[in-house]
């Protein structure tokens, strides 16, 4: 399983399945995502033209469920609420509530979403737009990808608090160092705060 980070909280992870999520500030146009996750419906998490340079032919899109009728044009839909589960072209994808509790950037009624994909035999869990919330601690993964730079999401003190109770085999963080949020120094924090037995990889290439 592969697994890069284009810019800021653009992921793509390529396993039996490849799957984008969140694509935003493409340099390239590879056009070979076969399943795009989207978290939420903010500019720098759904962005129609780097939809399009990611997707390849006969895509999936899974969004949150509001979202359905929004991308309904681009392709095949599969529209999911918080706590729901799917199979989509035979990867598993479980729906994990993403929300702010004190902060109003992400209402918890808005219904964002994170998602946990089974890839090559491992559980990623892509946070999404999320502080701590009891939804995100009861998540159990071997890989991680959590937002750390503050002011919208968990800073990297909350999320290597996250990372350290819930135990991922690798962490990686996002949500920084692209101009929109956060800078390089986040992800070094996240990297010394997490605990010793938690691989941590920085793959933002902008936050460099």
């Amino acid at each position: 399983m592969e697994i890069t980070i284009n810019s800021h909280a653009s992921i793509r992870v390529a396993g039996e399945r490849v799957c984008y999520f969140d694509p935003f500030q493409l340099r390239e146009a590879p056009r070979d995502g076969q399943i795009i996750f989207i978290t939420h419906d903010h500019f720098d998490h759904f962005s129609p033209e780097d939809i399009a340079r990611a997707a390849g032919e006969d895509p999936v899109f899974v969004v949150p469920a509001f979202m359905a009728e929004k991308v309904a044009a681009l392709g095949r839909v599969v529209g999911l609420l918080p706590g729901e589960r799917a199979t989509v072209d035979g990867v598993a994808v479980e729906a994990v509530a993403a929300y702010n509790p004190h902060k109003k950037f992400h209402p918890r009624e808005k219904q964002y979403l994170g998602y946990v994909v089974t890839l090559e035999g491992q559980r990623v869990y892509v946070c999404g737009d999320t502080d701590v919330t009891p939804e995100a601690l009861a998540v159990r993964c071997d890989v991680v990808l959590c937002p750390v730079g503050g002011t919208y999401t968990m800073t990297p003190q909350e999320a290597a608090g996250l990372c350290n109770a819930i135990r991922p085999r690798l962490a990686i963080p996002t949500h920084y160092g692209s101009g929109v949020v956060g800078s390089a120094q986040d992800g070094e924090t996240f990297c010394r705060l997490v605990d010793g037995g938690i691989t941590v990889k920085l793959l933002v290439e902008d936050a460099k």
